[in-house]
């Protein structure tokens, strides 16, 4: 089984900067490290390889520096690993990236597709789902336990606000996990030396050969228009006494507002 892991070098969370001409994330220079959620990911698809059998491919989109976080999950055992880059793709909100990524995994070939359920840069879960949806193949999302995979179906239990359902599907098929799903390992001495040594294959648009209205800016539909830092909000009242007071007070009060 050919098993394709999506994952996102994200910036540190105490490191994020805009780049106030583009209201872009600025991702050079900046510390970065793999999605959290991208490292159960990861985990899966190396169970799965054990359990299963097949070979583990991790792709990410992202400037030269994402190759650090390509090396890592070499480093936790993946066989090889795919960075997709090019200036064309600068600016490509989620539409644009999972179109992109889309035809990437399409040209590496593939019968099961991992991804975290979200970034936590942009929150958005839209990047897995999008890359079912350009594939055109069935997706899962919010998996908490993969029950049963075979050669050509997959049963899942996916999460809801309320539980789980099973849900049976049949493959190539794409899913989003979350972190009950499992525990993600930690990297050997034999995988560090492998990953120092490995080599990162690199597709360009050059390769996918997609048209400049689909990728990058031009091609998101997605448009920040201004990025700003609310103002400081000043501090409220506390009101104090009994409930039949402290009612009339707010009342007083909301009525002034008005």
């Amino acid at each position: 089984m050919k098993i394709i892991v999506c994952i996102k070098q994200v910036p540190d969370t105490t490191d994020v900067r805009i780049n106030p001409e583009t209201n872009t994330l600025i991702r050079e220079g900046v510390a970065s490290i793999i999605n959290p959620f991208d490292m159960y990911a990861i985990e899966e698809g190396l169970r799965l390889k054990e359990k299963v059998g097949g070979a583990v491919t991790i792709i990410s989109m992202g400037p030269p520096q994402a190759e650090e976080a390509l090396r890592e999950a070499i480093s936790l055992g993946a066989d090889d690993a795919v960075l997709v880059s090019d200036r064309a793709f600068a600016g490509s909100d989620t539409w644009a990236t999972s179109f992109i990524l889309a035809a990437a995994i399409k040209k590496l070939g593939y019968d099961f597709i991992i991804c975290g359920k979200q970034a936590i840069d942009g929150d958005t879960a839209q990047v897995g789902p999008g890359i079912a949806a350009h594939l055109d193949i069935p997706q899962i999302t919010f998996v908490r336990k993969i029950e049963e995979i075979k050669e050509k179906e997959i049963i899942a239990e996916r999460m809801n606000e309320e539980g789980y359902d099973t849900i049976q599907s049949p493959l190539p098929c794409l899913i989003t996990v979350v972190k009950e799903i499992n525990e993600p390992r930690l990297p050997s001495l034999r995988g560090k030396m492998k990953a120092k040594k490995a080599e990162i294959k690199k597709l360009t648009n050059a390769d996918l050969g997609l048209e400049p209205n689909d990728i990058g800016l031009e091609g998101s539909p997605t448009v920040v228009n201004k990025i700003f830092t609310p103002s400081v909000r000043e501090g409220g009242q506390i009101l104090e006494g009994e409930v039949p007071d402290i009612c009339g007070k707010l009342v007083t009060l909301l009525k002034s507002e008005l």
